[in-house]
């Protein structure tokens, strides 16, 4: 059998495109040949199954009053059975954590992603292997957040707390024996919304996972 690597995730996840120029189709989801996800099975290979899980405005573990179905925490148990056994879970998750209708601090959003990791690591999902996750800390959101109508969704705050999530993620993923990465300077985010990654942080994203990747599947 493959080995399985779950992306679970947010619009980053699942490839949304805000600027349509930036991609081959034009659209608002980048294609099969731009998303990070899909980019990392091409540089992986055969022996790989890469599975996207990513949903836009997913968060760690916050009930979203606007937003139904948007706690990472409520959905992981189900999505990671669904495909076990699971060799990789790779966690994605902070930049809507960040809203201000959450009123969440960065050291709150990483509880929420500790307790996330928790969960994950007790679902029976991982075959004849101890849990193995990737906490992945996106990019920060960038100040010009607010040039757009998405700013005004997000609430005021956001990038402060999104340049504070690493060192915390860092710390969660040390307590719970989880891999680490910060995708700070790695995966670049547009200048349109200032929170979604261009075609390039998709590519380059992809680069970074497929060099880790291998070293955490033995």
């Amino acid at each position: 059998m493959k080995k399985h690597i779950v992306c679970y995730g947010d619009s980053n996840t699942h490839g949304a495109c805000k600027d349509p120029s930036d991609s081959a189709d034009h659209g608002s989801r980048f294609n099969e040949n731009e998303r990070w996800t899909c980019l990392l099975q091409k540089k992986l290979g055969d022996d790989f199954l890469v599975i996207e899980e990513g949903l836009s405005g997913r968060n760690c573990a916050f009930e979203d009053p606007i937003h139904e179905g948007m706690s990472g925490v409520a959905h992981i148990t189900p999505i990671l059975m669904s495909h076990e056994p699971v060799d990789l879970l790779i966690i994605m998750l902070g930049t809507n954590d960040t809203k201000a209708h959450f009123g969440a601090t960065p050291v709150n959003i990483a509880g929420a992603m500790e307790r996330l990791i928790r969960k994950a690591q007790s679902t029976l999902c991982w075959g004849d292997h101890a849990p193995n996750i990737l906490v992945i800390c996106p990019p920060h959101i960038l100040d010009g957040l607010y040039d757009d109508e998405a700013g005004l969704k997000m609430g005021p705050g956001c990038p402060e707390k999104s340049r504070e999530l690493a060192k915390y993620y860092r710390k969660v993923a040390e307590a719970t024996g989880c891999a680490f990465l910060d995708s700070e300077g790695i995966g670049e985010f547009n200048q349109i919304d200032c929170m979604h990654l261009t075609a390039k942080g998709h590519r380059c994203l992809a680069d970074a996972l497929a060099e880790m990747v291998p070293g955490l599947l033995g």
